[in-house]
């Protein structure tokens, strides 16, 4: 059964820690996810026109928005110290995925009077994102 739409409260961004999952608290924004594949230039001498193929994807970094909350920031650093690529899963409510692998760094966010600090998690991908569909619910 189709719906209308999804709404992204519920939507978690987690990484591999050793076994397990854990989720990167306060997250308030995820990054647009995939890339353009840049174009491949095959025109020869007996082309009309220019023509083009697909060619390879060139991913960009993925920054997602923070909402500093102390622990969630020592989490992210140590990771960031620890200097290795990370597996990175992003699940929607509907179960839809995105899985990727990167090294993690951040930056934090400039601050005014009476605003949330809030720091950037940047990913530098080196593997995906590879999306799985959600599952169709069981009509019964």
């Amino acid at each position: 059964m189709d719906f209308a739409g999804l709404l992204s409260k519920g939507t978690v961004l987690a990484y591999k820690d050793g076994a397990t999952s854990k989720p990167v608290a306060a997250v308030k924004s995820i990054p647009a996810l995939g890339s353009d594949p840049e174009k491949v230039d095959v025109t020869h001498l007996g082309s009309e026109k220019k023509a083009y193929i697909k060619g390879i994807q060139d991913v960009d970094n993925m920054e997602f928005a923070i909402i500093y909350q102390g622990d969630n920031f020592r989490d992210i650093h140590a990771l960031v110290e620890a200097g290795n690529a990370v597996d990175w899963t992003i699940t929607f409510p509907d179960g839809l995925k995105a899985e990727f692998t990167g090294e993690p760094y951040y930056k934090f966010d400039g601050v005014e009077v009476n605003q949330a600090v809030g720091f950037n998690l940047g990913v530098v991908v080196s593997s995906g994102p590879d999306i799985t569909p959600a599952t169709a619910p069981v009509e019964g």
